[in-house]
């Protein structure tokens, strides 16, 4: 065994562990990064980059089917499926180099292509090195869930870590959960010509405020993509090209792929925590508000740790392990100011607290301002004026804001800035944007709280009053 030490061990070349890895080096810190699998994690290789690559495609070919009302005559796609995954895999390697183990090593981190795991308290072992390290991170990431549906174990099935490698495009794709992963892998697929059916337990979009979720929905039922809600997977059977889903009602679902996105679990069962004192829960590891494990030279961070599973959130928690583990220096964690989106198409995303949460915690003292893309003339120039942004105010402060619409996980990001550094609703409305843009919508609900207070008031009035009849 070859002995190692170093000031830091990354444990998993996902976002999180990346970022750690990267900003400690270049800091002055002694490196190690650990992956067994894929530099760059699920994101890169099958998450967040060939998802976004698929609905690219996918919109593509149905701008080409729905541009009449441009005064463009509609064609019929003629879609390759295998050539859209091309497109995938060719996104994926352009950004490859930013996450390889050459980059990695250029910036003076070790990289250790093995799994690990704890073998005490302070070590590691990775194939034939035994680590040890002043402070160690993990950030394995977290899988696919397969749940234990009866049936499932005898028909083939994808999921996100196989479904962007399929070649022959499914004839009837059954989706197994109405989360983000599976709404925005029905849409795509539809847009390439697959027939495609949502089968969700409870509700789809269960995360997102209902109204917002709602307008997806539509679009998504408009477009014949199926959606069959309080649908609890009982039993699947069939084979390759004919697969069943039998529900607990009794309703029976018929198609020729099944793709299961039923939600993620944290990868922790090969690293023998226990071996390091490590504690978990039933969503993941154990930690404090520092991302700290109950082993004190342990932390936790990304979907490893239990919490929201967003790549940028992996990203905030590097940032606070730097300060915490290499400057010894405060850091706690806090979600309010998290943002999350979803890229269906209109797309939708939130940050803070929902209208129903915000109700429940703030009653009487919220208002809840509304501006509808209807009214936003750019959206009205690109026909994209389903959807809208409402935003939960107390006192002027906002605490929470939902966009449903085209580019609302571009727009939400204001809001994400507003909510972390706790700024008001007349911090928003003194903003200046460009016109004609979508990003008036987030300057227009600002003004939506305000006016009743200035065209509503009789005070304001008299005020405006008095000033004009003194006027020379």
């Amino acid at each position: 065994m070859q002995q190692l030490k170093a000031d830091l061990l990354v444990i998993g070349a996902g976002s999180g562990g990346l970022s750690v890895a990267s900003g400690a080096v270049q800091m002055g810190a002694s490196v190690i990064l650990l992956e067994g699998h894929k530099m760059g994690g699920d994101c890169l290789n099958f998450g967040c980059v060939p998802s976004k690559a698929l609905i690219a495609s996918g919109k593509a070919a149905y701008a080409q089917a729905h541009a009449q009302a441009f005064g463009v005559s509609n064609v019929t796609p003629l879609v390759d499926y295998a050539a859209a995954k091309d497109h995938v895999a060719g996104v994926i390697e352009q950004i490859r180099p930013a996450d390889s183990q050459e980059r990695f090593e250029g910036l003076g981190v070790r990289v250790i292509r093995e799994y690990g795991r704890f073998i005490s308290p302070r070590q590691v072992q990775a194939g034939d090195h035994v680590i040890t390290a002043r402070r160690i991170v993990i950030a394995t990431g977290s899988s696919p869930l397969v749940p234990p549906i009866p049936g499932l174990d005898g028909v083939t099935f994808e999921t996100n870590e196989t479904i962007f490698k399929l070649r022959e495009r499914p004839g009837h794709l059954l989706i197994i959960g109405g989360g983000p992963i599976g709404m925005e892998m029905a849409q795509a697929h539809r847009r390439l010509g697959c027939a495609v059916t949502v089968i969700e337990g409870m509700t789809v979009l269960s995360q997102d405020d209902p109204e917002m979720a709602a307008v997806v929905v539509e679009q998504f039922r408009a477009e014949g993509i199926t959606i069959e809600e309080s649908a609890m997977a009982a039993a699947i059977r069939g084979s390759a090209g004919a697969i069943e889903v039998e529900a607990k009602d009794g309703r029976v679902f018929k198609g020729t792929h099944l793709l299961m996105a039923v939600g993620r679990k944290a990868n922790i069962d090969s690293l023998d925590l226990a071996a390091a004192g490590i504690e978990t829960t039933r969503r993941g590891i154990k930690v404090d508000a520092s991302m700290r494990t109950t082993n004190r030279r342990v932390y936790a961070i990304g979907d490893v740790a239990g919490g929201l599973q967003f790549t940028h959130m992996a990203g905030y928690h590097a940032g606070l392990i730097i300060r915490s583990a290499l400057l010894s220096l405060p850091a706690r964690e806090r979600t309010d100011h998290i943002p999350w989106a979803t890229y269906t198409d209109p797309e939708l995303a939130h940050v803070g607290l929902t209208e129903a949460k915000a109700r429940e915690v703030h009653g009487g003292n919220l208002d809840v301002v509304r501006f509808g893309y209807n009214h936003n003339d750019r959206a009205i120039a690109e026909r994209k004026t389903a959807g809208l942004i409402k935003v939960m105010v107390v006192r002027g402060r906002p605490v929470g804001a939902s966009i449903v619409g085209a580019q609302a996980g571009e727009l939400i990001s204001l809001w994400a800035f507003v909510l972390a550094n706790r700024l008001r609703m007349k911090h928003v409305s003194a903003m200046v944007v460009p016109y004609p843009t979508l990003s008036e919508i987030n300057k227009r609900v600002a003004g939506a709280y305000f006016s009743p207070k200035l065209f509503d008031s009789t005070m304001i009035k008299r005020i405006v009053g008095l000033v004009q009849r003194w006027l020379p």
